[in-house]
């Protein structure tokens, strides 16, 4: 898919930016293990999306005046990317196995690309690569996934709850990149980031109750997993991952979420000394090529 409007220079520039951010959000799982010393799945979503505003804030202190209509479409969209979508592949994870989780949260970029045939009055025309490269990468997902386990169980409730997570990010992705082609990246990102704290506290509150403060100030391994994970996981790759949505389309840039399992994988390795397989490096190959395949067939129609 080529973007109209954007230099070459500046699509290798969303290139990159959308690559950086699976990198680090690939490391994000593991540093997440991190925090869930102190902290519940649930109780860690605010705690993420508070200090990521705070940081965008500090970086961009200008107010955002928004029509009412608009209001309630951040309103939206800070549920479908922010809370709900973390709130709902946390909780799948306590139902099914993190293997599963994995897998059907990576379907995401498919469900991107039905939704923008459905929903894009642009619209993005996709080649037969496009649905190549993505079984390509599915297959990858799941080699990497599996790590040499060879270990899928179904388990109706945790799926379901992960594949609504894969929906409502695809759903995230369609609805913003209208706004970031509107407003300002940054203060629209900071938006996002409000809505999805203020609807992540009632969420909170009913399910695991407010979590004491104390372990961000007494263990510095928790601490800087929550800078990590509030100021880059989110503040900056949100951010920048809405740039790469601008220049690439919706569709390119989550074809990338499809190397995140294997990121996790090889972050686990180097710093848990979890163990990294045949079967995952075959995975990541896959990967690869399902993202190359997907890439060389998606155009832009006016």
């Amino acid at each position: 898919m080529t973007e109209i409007g954007f230099t070459k220079q500046q699509k290798l520039t969303g290139h990159l930016f959308a690559l950086f951010t699976t990198l680090v959000w690939g490391s994000c799982f593991v540093l997440t293990k991190v925090m869930l010393q102190a902290f519940t799945p649930i109780q860690i979503i605010p705690l993420r999306m508070g200090l990521a505003y705070l940081a965008l804030w500090a970086l961009r202190p200008k107010t955002m005046k928004l029509p009412w209509r608009d209001e309630l479409m951040f309103i939206l969209i800070g549920i479908t990317g922010g809370s709900f979508y973390f709130y709902l592949q946390n909780t799948a994870a306590a139902h099914t196995s993190a293997a599963n989780v994995s897998i059907l949260v990576s379907m995401s970029p498919i469900l991107t690309v039905l939704l923008a045939q459905l929903f894009s009055r642009k619209g993005e025309k996709l080649g037969k690569w496009v649905y190549i490269g993505a079984v390509v990468a599915i297959a990858g997902v799941v080699l990497v996934v599996l790590n040499g386990t060879l270990s899928f169980h179904l388990s109706p409730l945790g799926d379901l709850l992960a594949l609504a997570a894969a929906l409502a990010w695809a759903v995230y992705s369609i609805l913003i990149k209208k706004y970031t082609e509107r407003y300002d990246n940054f203060l629209v990102t900071r938006r996002v980031f409000l809505w999805a704290f203020i609807t992540a506290v009632p969420l909170m509150l009913i399910t695991d109750g407010m979590p004491s403060l104390t372990p961000l100030f007494t263990q510095p391994s928790i601490l800087l997993s929550w800078l990590f994970l509030g100021v880059f996981g989110n503040a900056v790759c949100f951010a920048i991952w809405n740039i790469a949505f601008k220049r690439l389309g919706v569709v390119i840039t989550n074809n990338y979420l499809y190397a995140t399992p294997f990121v996790t994988v090889v972050v686990g390795w180097l710093l848990l000394d979890e163990k990294i397989s045949v079967m995952s490096i075959i995975g990541a190959v896959l990967i690869t090529l399902g993202v190359i395949f997907a890439n060389k067939q998606t155009e832009k129609t006016a």
